[in-house]
């Protein structure tokens, strides 16, 4: 999952990320290893060597807990709150811990548990690797975007998408559980085709959040990615791996946009 976009006098590699994995996933592919060594600078989707935790933690509170009264079930209503309550006690999720949650951080929290269950954590993660790397190396890392306005996207939903996520967040956790294996050898070896298909499934069923989580974020990122072709130094580019896959992915954009980009697979040519 790396492309590289062609600059006059530099070079942009744009790397799909998992954000979470297992120890045993590692070492990584050596196209991760290459393309950290040709760049320069690492661009984030938030730039983390510099997260505030306070002020993260700060939004949580006042956008993602449910203020007076009203619990998860209040805003997802009865019926759709029963189905995901029944569907939860099936893959041993306790939904009545997150009654407070707002339904898009309850969807986060959930997907959180499922992965961790299997033993996927945000230390062994792309991000959290790449950052130790770059940190003991002295190369500068910057975001494209901040916690804030991360958390902001979802907490921006409607309340229906937010609750139709959340219930379909736990209706696919077991096929996740099963599926995760195929889609981190599909990432491995930068299978396209596959990840398009299960990275968008979900999304594809609910156009607010699909827009909000991926078309809209990848459109903003199109002209700042553009500038860097202006530099000298090289850079590389780590975002979620479903921004990189479908027609309006970044590699595609960029492409429309006139930038030569071509996907890499075992070596930097």
């Amino acid at each position: 999952m790396v492309w590289v976009a062609e600059g006059d006098t530099n070079r942009v590699y744009l790397m799909g990320s998992i954000h979470v994995l297992r120890e045993q996933d590692h070492p990584l592919p050596d196209i991760v290893e290459a393309v950290y060594e040709e760049a320069e600078r690492l661009v984030m989707e938030i730039d983390m060597d510099d997260i505030d935790p306070f002020s993260a933690l700060q939004f949580l509170m006042q956008n993602g807990v449910l203020q007076g009264d009203d619990t998860l079930k209040d805003v997802m209503g009865a019926e759709m709150y029963a189905q995901a309550e029944a569907s939860a006690a099936e893959i041993d999720i306790p939904i009545e811990l997150l009654e407070k949650s707002e339904p898009w951080l309850a969807a986060m929290t959930v997907q959180e548990m499922i992965m961790m269950r299997v033993g996927f954590k945000a230390e062994f993660g792309i991000e959290m690797y790449l950052m130790a790397k770059a940190t003991a190396d002295g190369k500068p890392i910057t975001g494209l975007e901040t916690v804030e306005q991360q958390l902001g996207f979802l907490d921006g939903l409607s309340p229906d998408t937010q609750s139709r996520w959340l219930l379909q967040s736990i209706l696919e956790g077991r096929r996740m559980e099963i599926l995760i294996d195929e889609m981190v050898a599909a990432w491995r070896s930068g299978d396209v085709q596959f990840l398009e298909k299960e990275l968008l499934l979900e999304m594809d069923t609910h156009p607010e959040l699909h827009d909000a989580i991926l078309v809209d974020r990848n459109k903003s990122w199109i002209n700042p990615i553009i500038d860097l072709l202006d530099e000298r130094d090289d850079y590389l580019v780590i975002v979620g791996a479903a921004h990189l896959v479908g027609e309006d992915g970044v590699p595609d954009l960029l492409s429309k946009q006139g930038v030569r980009i071509k996907q890499l697979h075992e070596s930097l040519r």
